[in-house]
């Protein structure tokens, strides 16, 4: 019998020992409180400090949200708007619940609208958002005029946001590509910033953010040479009425999941995260449908328990993972990967912050391991100590 083999690997093992017990202790005295976990490929243990502590993922939710997303959708799923229009020309917009509806999208959907129309005059505009419930609140979400605080709906345009510039009564797009609406200045005179700023429409009145999408594609049908000649309301799709266009997103699901994820957009996760529950277990949405299709994935993977989301961005204290649940999600996810921002020794991450919660979870690029999955949360330390924790980990193992 040779004992080549297993001296090789005794070799191996002195050689990297050495390497592995330096990083785990610099950790140890860079961040002693912290929680820190990073397995290789075969999900063996390459630090592990405090691994068992569950702990408020933030934003680093929404690489859960991802995963579930491109589970259950497809890569290449596409969010869809739907038009109709009756005898009287009274034109109908029925949302589905498109992340990505914004400016630059309505000005490809209003030509193909009118193509599919005729560029006589609409009558009016009914808009009908009931795909989503009137009730829905996202746990997490506060009564602010924070762009992040912004409402999930069926219809929304630019994140359920106005970006704009206030000069004392005076209000103008901030935005080259979006036009400015009655509504908008209305709404920014009122609440905005003086000087450039974005707000989220009013969540007193989540009617408001549909009625404002209404208007902005009202804008962009008469940009495109239509018009509409009646007011803007909402209400129901008559029964019945078949749609004479169907608008698919021009960005298909991956793409709309990298943007979420570089730019950690908590409008776009949770928007994504109710359509899985739609799409498993029909429409309408609702937030208890998306967390039960949740939880039965979770189940499958036997981490039910160590990953308890009550939405699907990060954006609520009530979310609470574990390290190995988050690192068994991290290893469904790895063929997603690129869509994870970049570091410059080539690891893939996402970040998460709170007051008070510094976390990062990805895919390091190490030395001698590979890609190894990782999950750091600090509770002390500023937000940079995460990213030296991680070079740590690329360079010294």
């Amino acid at each position: 019998m040779s004992f080549r083999p297993f001296a090789a690997a005794l070799a191996m093992l002195l050689l990297t020992a050495p390497a592995a017990s330096d990083v785990k202790s610099r950790i140890a005295a860079l961040a002693p409180s912290g929680m820190v976990l990073v397995l290789d490929a075969d999900g063996n243990e390459l630090v592990a400090q405090n691994a068992d502590e569950p702990f408020v993922p933030a934003s680093v939710a929404k690489i859960v949200t991802a995963w579930l997303a491109m589970e259950v959708l497809g890569g290449d799923y596409r969010f869809e708007t739907r038009f109709y229009l009756d005898e009287d020309r009274v034109l109908y917009v029925r949302g589905g619940g498109d992340p990505f509806l914004v400016s630059e999208e309505l000005a490809v959907l209003a030509p193909e609208l009118l193509a599919a129309t005729g560029k006589e005059p609409f009558d009016r505009i009914v808009l009908d958002a009931s795909y989503y419930p009137a009730e829905l609140r996202i746990p997490g979400i506060e009564v602010t005029d924070e762009a992040y605080d912004a409402l999930n709906a069926a219809l929304a345009v630019n994140f359920n946001t106005i970006a704009a510039v206030r000069e004392g009564k005076s209000v103008r797009s901030a935005e080259e590509q979006t036009p400015i609406t009655p509504l908008a200045i209305s709404e920014f005179r009122a609440r905005g910033p003086n000087g450039r700023g974005r707000i989220s429409l009013t969540q007193e009145d989540p009617s408001v953010g549909v009625r404002y999408a209404g208007e902005l594609i009202a804008a962009f049908i008469e940009r495109a040479g239509g018009s509409v000649a009646g007011e803007i309301s909402t209400g129901a799709v008559p029964a019945g009425l078949e749609p004479v266009y169907v608008h698919r997103q021009s960005r298909d699901l991956e793409e709309i999941l990298r943007l979420m994820l570089i730019g950690s957009n908590n409008y776009m996760a949770n928007q994504v995260f109710l359509e899985v529950g739609a799409r498993r277990l029909g429409p309408p949405v609702s937030l208890e449908k998306s967390l039960e299709v949740a939880r039965e994935m979770l189940a499958e993977l036997g981490i039910a328990d160590e990953i308890q989301l009550v939405e699907g961005s990060g954006i609520s204290r009530d979310n609470r993972f574990t390290a190995h649940g988050l690192a068994a999600v991290l290893g469904r996810f790895a063929p997603h990967a690129v869509l994870l921002t970049e570091s410059r020794r080539g690891s893939r991450y996402k970040t998460g912050t709170f007051s008070g919660v510094r976390t990062l979870a990805g895919y390091a690029r190490t030395t001698d391991h590979g890609d190894a999955r990782f999950v750091i949360s600090l509770k002390e330390g500023g937000g940079q100590l995460r990213f030296e924790l991680l070079e740590m980990i690329e360079r010294g193992l």
